[in-house]
């Protein structure tokens, strides 16, 4: 299958096997976020991390909000995880939340499979309020969002500077 893309692997409505992560899946993280951050405005990152914070990120989440990966014929092709939204305590039962889908794989159903999953998992540890920052544009995440019934509640201005360039986030919230 040399060649071929991960999209063409996935029907889209196919039945892919979400799962809690596990270190051991920290090479296809890394390998799926790299490219959000070296080649898109997506993540304000500048330098992507490599496997070894990528395990230590994973550390920090897991033990108090959900992590799950997707994936289809064993292969990785996906993943969300909430986290926490500010350090204040009174935010204490409100996270934020991310999904990254591997390229080639995006509009297959990845994305809302795992916040499908990722969502009630966040409510059922006992978390009230999610929040999902966007950099903007960014219409196909705008439409995931609220197609999960994430409601816009703000953006902040020229909050980011990445490619010489000032770049708006906006804010979406979903009560669980």
């Amino acid at each position: 299958m040399a060649g071929q893309s991960v999209r063409s692997l996935i029907p889209r409505w196919a039945n892919m096997h979400v799962r809690q992560i596990v270190m051991g899946d920290a090479p296809a993280v890394q390998a799926i976020y790299a490219p959000y951050v070296t080649a898109t405005t997506i993540s304000f990152e500048e330098v992507a991390p490599d496997i070894a914070e990528i395990e230590r990120r994973m550390a920090a989440i897991l033990p108090r909000y959900p992590y799950l990966v997707a994936e289809v014929d064993g292969r990785v092709v996906g993943y969300a995880y909430a986290s926490e939204h500010r350090t204040r305590a009174a935010y204490r039962t409100s996270v934020d939340v991310a999904v990254y889908v591997a390229q080639g794989a995006q509009r297959s159903g990845v994305a809302r499979c795992l916040y499908s999953r990722l969502l009630p998992a966040a409510a059922g540890l006992g978390y009230h309020a999610a929040f999902a920052g966007i950099a903007l544009p960014n219409e196909a995440s705008v439409r995931l969002h609220e197609a999960m019934g994430f409601e816009p509640v703000g953006i902040y201005r020229e909050v980011g500077r990445k490619f010489d360039a000032w770049h708006d986030v906006g804010w979406w919230q979903r009560l669980l």
